[in-house]
């Protein structure tokens, strides 16, 4: 017997005009989420982190997603590898933190060992207290589960059904767009991570990054430099959506010096930027003189947190002049992501209003938000034949 769908999201499904956003259930209940966790984020190309956290040969990284323990590890070739955090023998978990590993992978229960490239290579007493060996344990069929992972821009993704298509195909149009930062990005190191953690559902912060009819609202002082007249809709249906501006000035020191340009940017880039949702749970800024990721860590339905982590250029070393600069970056950025989360936080709320349909949505002004709205139906239907 076919199981009752946990909601009806037919009028999401539906042309902007006359179409309802995501039913309240899916910002507020455990088991919708749980729904989405599978249909949007296992089945998809999802975020969980930066190669910049594992710089070096044996650098381990172990993450919860979503409940799911994972392991990010570089091994000896440099690759980053991706893994269930589980060992084959009993299930424990292998890393409890962030460390780096000189050698191998070596559970805490009983030993059992594993190259940074996940092959099972030692099993103390599996065959008897002296016998480290038995016909039963093929180390060949036990290493660790690895999860299908890319790194693009510096984000790790994942795609942990293994159902995706491969990463390039999955995330050509973004790539294609923005081809002309397919070129050396560094992180800025001091200054340029931080993270928000905010009482509310990831997808709002998609939702509300995704426009800017929200600027001359939320963000004045952003508004007076970037208009929100000045902006412009960036909807690829099905990949991505978000917004540009036409003005961008770059940020300078008080003695006229700015970040250093990537390099062979055409004209648009002078004075334009774009900000795109990458779904499912990346968020991204490009400019002529850095770019920044937010990944958004679905921690629970009401609990997201933001890692957002700035690239420059050139770097760190060749830009120590600039290091106050870096900072005054960061701490501008960051002030404009902290004016968003009372209305993220206040939309969660809201979610609370049992009479709330999903809201109307402006074909104008909230196309790249009905678009992440539209896609989120798409995933959660295909999941439900």
């Amino acid at each position: 017997m076919k199981k009752t769908p946990l909601t009806n999201i037919d009028m999401v499904l539906k042309p902007i005009e006359i179409s309802r956003g995501l039913p309240n259930d899916h910002y507020i209940s455990d088991e919708v989420f749980e729904e989405e966790k599978q249909a949007v984020l296992f089945n998809n190309w999802s975020a969980i982190g930066t190669s910049k956290d594992i710089p070096e040969i044996g650098d381990a990284k172990p993450i919860s997603f979503v409940g799911v323990p994972i392991l990010i590890i570089r091994d000896e070739t440099g690759a980053i590898n991706v893994f269930q955090n589980t060992c084959r023998h009993r299930g424990m978990i292998l890393v409890e933190k962030q460390t780096k590993i000189s050698g191998v992978i070596s559970c805490p229960y009983h030993s059992w060992c594993y190259k940074l490239n996940g092959e099972l290579c030692a099993t103390p007493m599996a065959g008897g207290v002296k016998l480290n060996t038995h016909e039963a344990i093929n180390h060949a069929e036990l290493g660790l589960n690895k999860i299908r992972s890319h790194v693009w821009q510096d984000i790790i993704f994942v795609n942990i059904s293994n159902s995706a298509p491969e990463f390039v195909d999955y995330a050509s149009k973004i790539i294609n767009r923005w081809k002309e930062f397919e070129q050396p990005i560094y992180y800025g190191e001091e200054n340029s991570y931080f993270s928000l953690t905010v009482n509310t559902n990831w997808k709002l912060a998609v939702e509300n990054y995704a426009e800017s009819y929200h600027l001359p609202f939320v963000h004045p002082t952003l508004n007076k430099i970037s208009k929100v007249e000045d902006h412009y809709h960036i909807e690829e249906g099905g990949s991505f959506s978000g917004q540009g501006s036409l003005v961008y000035s770059q940020l300078k020191d008080k003695s006229g010096n700015a970040f250093p340009d990537f390099e062979n940017l055409s004209s648009k880039w002078d004075t334009g930027s774009e900000y795109i949702c990458f779904y499912p749970n990346v968020l991204l800024g490009v400019h002529r003189d850095h770019i920044y990721n937010i990944i958004l860590e679905p921690v629970s339905t009401s609990k997201t947190i933001e890692h957002v982590s700035i690239y420059y250029a050139k770097k760190s070393n060749e830009l120590r002049n600039l290091d106050n600069l870096k900072k005054e970056n960061s701490e501008f950025w960051k002030s404009v992501f902290i004016e968003d989360v009372g209305v993220v936080e206040g939309m969660q709320k809201g979610r609370q209003g049992i009479h709330f349909d999903g809201g109307k949505f402006s074909p104008i002004m909230d196309s790249p938000t009905y678009l992440f709205h539209h896609w989120v139906a798409t995933q959660i239907n295909n999941h439900r034949k």
